[in-house]
């Protein structure tokens, strides 16, 4: 897809369609598929057998699929791993919906490859340049992205650092911190200021930048035809490879060949990155807590019980 259409707001599915295939080519059939928790999805079949995968969401949330489809061009730009091109955002007033569409991707069974293929891939991203992402007006900043995004429903802040524990304080834990005030006992708050101001303890400056995922859980994963690995629904931003190795770990780990086959290409600090692990897992968690409600507080506490020294 090219910059221009990236970019472009379409004002209802029929333009998107015929800009990408044709005045002749029309919706024949919609089908709602699993698509998370944010969002209405859809299989799509249109009249020249295409399918296409749709997603949407109410008319005044259209930012949030713009914001995705300029970062699923980022990760498509670097083409390291399989990612869905983008068809077009927009808004569709008769519907009244908000919609993002993109190329349908089929699941496949995994094959015996498939893990470390996706190691591989994986790591590989990780290692590419990326600094263009960040922002390009202050060559100085590694770590961030050129404009704020989503995590889920939550808003995403990526103002440009220099330094990544001062971008994972503030563009990530404090935010959270601050909107989850309504839960936290004030002993609880007092331990999270400290952890917040001591974060460099514990954290480390990584030694180059990553564009990361940024929600990489297994339900952002997909086996394609021929085994081949695809992500999907990004928060992407530029950051510490780690925090998208510890997303894999969150509810559950993926295989270890997967990760083993990651080291291979981008070493991982396997000690220092067990003790940090946690701290990464704090940011997804305290966004589960303020999306989802105080089922995940006991774990959001026991991690800055974990942490902080007072």
């Amino acid at each position: 897809m090219d910059e221009s259409r990236m970019r472009r707001r379409y004002h209802s599915l029929e333009e998107m369609i015929q800009d990408n295939y044709g005045s002749s080519v029309f919706i024949i059939r919609t089908d709602s598929v699993r698509g998370g928790d944010i969002n209405n999805a859809y299989r799509m079949s249109l009249s020249d057998g295409t399918y296409l995968f749709v997603k949407t969401n109410s008319i005044n949330n259209l930012n949030f699929f713009l914001t995705e489809s300029r970062g699923l061009g980022a990760f498509r730009s670097l083409n390291k791993v399989g990612v869905p091109e983008v068809l077009g955002a927009g808004t569709d007033e008769q519907r009244d919906i908000s919609f993002l569409a993109l190329e349908y991707i089929e699941s496949s069974p995994g094959t015996p490859s498939y893990w470390e293929n996706f190691g591989h891939q994986l790591a590989a991203l990780h290692r590419a340049e990326c600094l263009s992402y960040v922002d390009p007006e202050r060559s100085e900043a590694r770590f961030g992205f050129y404009e704020d995004n989503y995590i889920g429903a939550t808003p995403q802040k990526n103002q440009p650092k220099k330094n990544w524990i001062d971008f994972y304080r503030e563009c990530r834990l404090l935010p959270q911190i601050t909107m989850a005030e309504k839960y936290l006992e004030p002993a609880v708050r007092k331990k999270a200021d400290w952890l917040l101001d001591h974060l460099d303890l514990y954290l480390r400056e990584p030694g180059f930048p990553s564009l990361l995922h940024g929600d990489l859980w297994s339900g952002n994963m997909i086996c394609g035809k021929g085994g081949v690995p695809w992500i999907i629904d990004p928060a992407a931003y530029v950051g510490d490879f780690e925090a998208d190795l510890a997303m894999t770990q969150l509810f559950g780990s993926l295989p270890e060949r997967f990760y083993a086959a990651y080291n291979e290409v981008n070493p991982v600090d396997k000690a220092g990155y067990a003790q940090r692990k946690n701290l990464y897992h704090l940011y997804q968690l305290l966004n589960h807590l303020n999306l989802f409600g105080s089922m995940y507080l006991g774990s959001v506490v026991d991690i800055i019980n974990m942490y902080a020294g007072v």
